[in-house]
């Protein structure tokens, strides 16, 4: 096997990672078997490629679904860290810290996977900013799921602020997801029967 090979085979790795990385902010929230980062990125990949088809405004389909795909994986050195502990760290350092972890990953690449992973962060092209739509839109969908799986009182916060969208269409999608919810009660004695 090549040198060539044996890097082919370390990113393999590195994003195989992401099957076994709990994303933790649901496991704070007590959902139990909570979605790891892999299946985050599948959802949010095709919600890119589904939202790409659907928009007016053309896309660079290649480079949006890279962005998806690529937009967790520095989680595959950092683990998920849930935004409540990011709270209590400098300014910038968790933006440091996946930039030092995927160029880490990403260190035997020809550069272009870096180049539009770094796109996303400022998320000011169109690609960017249908990823980080998708990236939302994944987020409350699960979210939906779990409370509907079970009845999970503790999501009610991620339905208080409305997210920045910049499509519209996925404001409309937003809107049709958080009606679709069930109203949440906690469950009693008398469930149990």
């Amino acid at each position: 096997m090549n040198e060539k090979e044996k890097d082919i085979i370390q990113l393999f790795k590195q994003g195989n990672q992401l099957k076994n990385t709990v994303r933790t902010g649901w496991v704070q929230r007590g959902v139990p078997e909570a979605e790891n980062v892999a299946a985050h990125s599948y959802g949010v990949a095709f919600i890119t490629l589904i939202l790409a088809y659907n928009l007016d405004e053309p896309i660079d389909l290649a480079k949006a679904l890279t962005m998806a795909l690529l937009h967790d994986l520095p989680e595959a050195l950092t683990s998920d860290i849930p935004a409540p502990a990011w709270r209590f760290l400098p300014a910038e350092s968790k933006h440091i810290a996946e930039k030092s972890a995927i160029e880490r990953i990403l260190d035997k690449t020809d550069g272009i996977l870096m180049e539009q992973w770094e796109e996303l962060r400022p998320g000011e092209s169109p690609e960017a900013k249908l990823v980080h739509d998708a990236d939302m839109l994944d987020r409350y969908l699960q979210a939906v799921r779990y409370e509907e799986q079970f009845g999970n009182l503790r999501l009610q916060e991620f339905w208080q602020k409305k997210p920045k969208l910049h499509f519209l269409l996925s404001l409309r999608l937003y809107e049709e997801i958080r009606a679709s919810r069930i109203q949440v009660r906690p469950r009693s004695e008398s469930d149990e029967d």
